[in-house]
């Protein structure tokens, strides 16, 4: 059955997702994909005031209501959980994110417990790829220890050099946090931590030079960085991001910085973005929601056990990332059946009519879809971010074209 069918039913004045026919897509043989990453929201506070946060900033306030802290409790019933989920889908391996706020606030024990839970819970023949994701100001020796002992990958938020990193990452009295993070970041750097860093995330401002920024997150030798798009909406748009201006800031800028990476022999970093858009384009998937149209596998268990959805979704409108559902009494795969889960499963047919009448819709996958969002059209619409996507994709697209061309010329 097509999504166009299921909206022509009798939900369709609901938003979409709302909006979805489940049982009937079921009915149909559509069948979900489970869930092989689980975000632990460890701490639900921050030692850090950034203004682009989306936890914090955004639509959604509901961090006010969790408990600063995952309890002992929540954390057992949580490895239940994935346990319970990875052996009814036969997983091999899943993916465990420590989150926050700032994760590290929540203690050494803490962090040690969810790990080890998680770990015991799915037994030996289930392998758990555990990462914690940190603004790195507590990142210390000891921490680092304990994270060699629990073989957990550690990736840190830096938004390039002092100016453009301390635009946005300040602490509540308003001091810039780039010192002290350059400093977390060497430290995992060094040989003896090395194996544990994972890499750096570096949210995009127009109005830092691009070549500068990338250039300054290559100083660190990170293994990888990636480049995300700060969170907005239609309703709500990004710096910079006039929906009615034919202006690019955010295309132009990600254009610059590939075309430095690009040119580089050897290239000295992978680019999570850069190398997802061009894997697509020669015809391969994407591993991240942020590209192409991969099925979302991931689920957001909150301080209190509540099951949510990513929480960039938090940046829509109050509420956008809850289920209604709680490891205390509900399996994962209830979330599975869920209306704006299995939106995120379903590829294009998921898109909106303009994204699935597009070329690229393939490669671009509409974007983020926080960033679709509309009041009255929910989340079938194209990106917020749509022109700019689109800037980059034909760019990256006409130089592989020329580089290929190339490559048959010289072999013919």
């Amino acid at each position: 059955m097509s999504i166009s069918a299921l909206e022509s039913g009798q939900n369709s004045r609901l938003e979409w997702p709302h909006s979805l026919d489940v049982p009937a897509l079921l009915a149909g043989g559509w069948r979900p994909h489970p869930f092989h990453t689980f975000i632990l929201k460890i701490h639900s506070r921050c030692d850090l005031a950034c203004d682009h946060c989306y936890v914090y900033r955004s639509a959604d306030q509901s961090w006010t209501d969790q408990p600063p802290s995952m309890s002992p409790g929540t954390v057992a019933q949580t490895a239940r959980r994935i346990a319970e989920h990875a052996a009814a889908h036969r997983l091999s391996a899943v993916n465990l994110v420590l989150h926050g706020g700032e994760p590290l606030l929540a203690g050494p024990e803490l962090i040690a417990l969810c790990v080890r839970s998680v770990r015991e819970a799915v037994g030996p023949g289930v392998a758990v790829h555990a990462l914690v994701q940190t603004n790195g100001l507590r990142l210390d020796e000891a921490y680092l220890r304990l994270f060699g002992e629990l073989d957990l990958r550690v990736g840190i938020s830096l938004d390039g050099d002092e100016a453009g990193h301390d635009r946005h990452r300040r602490r509540a009295g308003g001091r810039g946090s780039h010192a002290e993070v350059v400093e977390a970041v060497r430290l995992l750097a060094r040989p003896g931590h090395r194996r544990l860093f994972a890499g750096l995330l570096c949210t995009v401002d127009p109005r830092n030079d691009p070549v500068a920024t990338y250039e300054a997150l290559l100083r660190e030798a990170p293994p990888s960085l990636d480049f995300l798009l700060p969170h907005g909406n239609w309703s709500a748009p990004p710096p910079g991001r006039d929906p009615g201006s034919p202006a690019v800031p955010y295309g132009d800028w990600l254009v610059t910085v590939f075309d430095r990476w690009y040119g580089e022999q050897p290239r000295r970093v992978p680019v999570r973005l850069f190398e997802e858009i061009m894997n697509l384009l020669l015809g391969g998937s994407s591993s991240t929601e942020s590209a192409g149209l991969a099925p979302i596998r991931v689920a957001v268990i909150e301080t209190d056990g509540a099951i949510e959805q990513g929480d960039s979704l938090k940046s829509a409108y109050h509420g956008a990332a809850r289920t209604g559902l709680h490891v205390a009494t509900d399996p994962l795969d209830a979330a599975l059946r869920l209306p704006a889960v299995v939106a995120r499963q379903l590829g294009a047919e998921a898109l909106g009519a303009e994204c699935r009448a597009c070329r690229l819709h393939r490669v671009c996958g509409a974007g983020l879809y926080a960033h679709r969002y509309r009041p009255g059209t929910g989340f079938a619409n194209p990106s917020v971010y749509c022109p700019d996507l689109l800037r980059l994709i034909t760019h990256i697209r006409s130089v592989l074209r020329r580089d290929i061309a190339a490559l048959r010329a010289g072999t013919s």
